[in-house]
């Protein structure tokens, strides 16, 4: 077990390896696992004790020295090739890519946009505000399941006499009579709500913060062909010519009668069948997208505007959601992981 010849036999080996290529094959051929250390390794087993402590420290020493000068020839083979590349200090530096704005704000300016152009006026009302505008003026009682602390989150302090508590308001909703007294109650009113919501929720589907866009149209002679008007207006400018919404009776305690509005699923355009195969999105070719309805007689009195005169409709859409649907996200956590390769879609 002559470790100087194998010694000798490496340095000339790396004497003629001239790429960093050669220099990885040399380095598997000599401290790989079925390399020539680990067979010199093998053959102490017809050694002696004495023998193979003289061998062990030989062939360590042999190891320690092959690494060592591997790593020193790659350190200059690559030294070499950053050498060769040529640079034009003349020429510009490289643009650096341009950041865009986050999917959930190119939403909201494409669907104020979409409402600016029927006269409905952008407004935007606290995300922290009382049960009175949360709830008491949206016709909940206090017994209503949806003003459990499961469902909103209050804020300490101290309530006051007449609005009661502070909540994070979990709907734009709060909206629709702080506009009616902005206008001293005095139609017509046409505005598009945009703010934060918070439900203490967490999924695939729903998030502890989201966004919200409410739709509110009063005036006299407010009907549900109106609001069907405007709901097939806003799917076909948003989704494309080919989606259209439809109403379910559902119920809501700020409007009468209620709705839930289904659209065209995105993925399968109405057939519920993609490939041949039933669509995985919507099984039967429609989509849910939110609440709708004619604005409760309650609400319009409790912002001072008589409801034997006049009359409106509200709805309220998540703008996750809808852009959820429009491009096929499967997870609305995505929007607030911050991971660069799902905002780099947008």
């Amino acid at each position: 077990m002559d470790i100087v010849l194998y010694k000798k036999s490496f340095i000339d080996e790396l004497g003629r390896a001239d790429s960093i290529d050669a220099i990885s094959h040399l380095e598997v051929t000599y401290l790989g696992r079925n390399g020539t250390i680990n067979d010199v390794l093998k053959g102490m087993k017809a050694l002696s004790i004495e023998e193979k402590k003289i061998a062990g420290k030989d062939i360590n020493a042999f190891k320690i020295f092959v690494a060592g000068e591997i790593q020193k020839a790659k350190t200059i083979l690559y030294q070499k090739e950053e050498d060769t590349i040529l640079i034009d200090v003349t020429l510009p530096p490289p643009l650096d890519k341009p950041g865009t704005l986050h999917p959930i704000t190119l939403a909201v300016n494409e669907i104020t946009a979409i409402f600016n152009k029927i006269g409905f006026i952008r407004m935007s009302y606290p995300e922290v505000d009382w049960e009175h505008y949360a709830f008491e003026v949206l016709n909940m009682p206090k017994t209503h399941a949806a003003r459990d602390d499961f469902e909103t989150t209050f804020l300490s302090g101290s309530p006051d006499i007449e609005k009661g508590k502070m909540v994070l308001t979990p709907h734009t909703s709060n909206g629709q009579v702080r506009e009616m007294e902005r206008l001293k109650s005095t139609p017509p009113i046409r505005m598009i709500n945009i703010g934060k919501c918070y439900r203490p929720n967490w999924d695939a589907t729903h998030t502890p913060m989201f966004h919200q866009f409410e739709g509110l149209c009063v005036d006299k002679n407010i009907t549900i062909a109106n609001l069907k008007g405007t709901l097939d207006y806003f799917v076909k400018s948003y989704f494309g010519e080919f989606a259209k919404a439809r109403l379910r009776p559902h119920h809501f305690q700020f409007t009468e009668p209620s709705f839930e509005v289904d659209i065209t699923c995105t993925m399968c355009k109405g057939t519920a069948v993609v490939d041949g195969k039933k669509c995985k999105i919507c099984k039967s070719g429609w989509l849910e997208l939110g609440g709708t309805g004619m604005v409760h007689p309650n609400v319009l009195i409790a912002g001072g505007i008589d409801p034997l005169v006049y009359s409106g409709w509200a709805f309220g859409f998540g703008i996750e959601r809808v852009n959820m649907m429009k491009y096929g996200i499967d997870d609305i956590r995505n929007y607030y992981t911050g991971d660069i390769r799902f905002l780099n879609l947008f």
